[in-house]
């Protein structure tokens, strides 16, 4: 195999690995916002469960191609700290933001029906944001676009601190490799459980921004981009702000006190 094809196979890795996670992870938000009674109604953590598997399902499925960042925050986060290569940034970005749009369509092929029944009941139009909630974040009661600036900040450094340290080969105490992607995934719907309300979670820049272009494409328009309080840069900033900050209090306040056995 040559670099090229090697490469090429990296960036279809990706796309399909944010594909897997959007087109589940976004049909389980369609059950809890366009069915009722919906089957989440009363238990919320199905639907973290659901991108929890999500996630996982994808790094099984194409980790060995690419190790699965599946997100922006993880790539920027590996970049700066993992001696991931810079060149590479960009081009993974896009196949992940790609897979993003792909899934979205894959969501909206198997709902699309549901979607315009719901908009009808309930007297929306996609203009309006419609059934937009099915496709990407908005903040919830009482938070602000700043706010939710910070919470994702907050939630995201939580993500890239767990991923750092379950995926560090120096650290004892990390799961064996096939038990990765179960604990990621179980840390992705643990952050879900215990604050998706505030804004939907994204921790995950293609995983907002990819459905909300998609969004816009097929008529949604403003609603999705730049959407109410021009909210949209706050999934992309947020996210790449904290996967640094958590990364960083990984390698800096964590890494060097290892057991010196399990240390460089």
């Amino acid at each position: 195999m040559t670099r090229h094809q090697g490469f090429r196979g990296e960036l279809i890795a990706e796309a399909l690995a944010v594909t897997i996670i959007i087109t589940l992870g976004n049909s389980a938000a369609a059950m809890l916002i366009l069915y009722d009674p919906s089957p989440y109604a009363t238990a919320y953590w199905g639907v973290c469960i659901a991108w929890g598997l999500a996630v996982t399902l994808a790094i099984y499925v194409t980790g060995a191609v690419s190790g699965t960042h599946a997100n922006p925050a993880v790539t920027l986060a590996l970049t700066l700290f993992r001696d991931f290569p810079r060149w590479k940034v960009l081009p993974y970005v896009g196949a992940q933001v790609a897979g993003a749009m792909i899934g979205a369509a894959l969501v909206y092929q198997l709902f699309g029906p549901v979607i315009e029944a719901y908009n009808a009941a309930h007297g929306l139009t996609r203009a309006a944001g419609g059934a937009a909630g099915v496709f990407f974040t908005a903040p919830g009661a009482h938070i602000t676009p700043v706010h939710a600036f910070w919470d994702e900040v907050v939630l995201t450094g939580i993500l890239l601190l767990g991923i750092f340290a379950i995926t560090d080969e120096f650290n004892t105490q990390a799961p064996m490799a096939n038990a990765s992607a179960l604990i990621i995934g179980l840390l992705v719907a643990c952050i879900g459980a215990s604050a998706g309300y505030l804004e939907g979670w994204p921790i995950n820049p293609a995983r907002d921004f990819g459905p909300r272009l998609f969004c816009w494409l097929m008529g949604w328009g403003g609603s999705a981009l730049p959407g109410p309080d021009h909210y949209w840069w706050v999934p992309i900033a947020g996210p790449l702000v904290g996967g640094v900050a958590g990364a960083a209090v990984y390698q800096y306040l964590v890494r060097p006190y290892l057991p010196p056995r399990a240390t460089r």
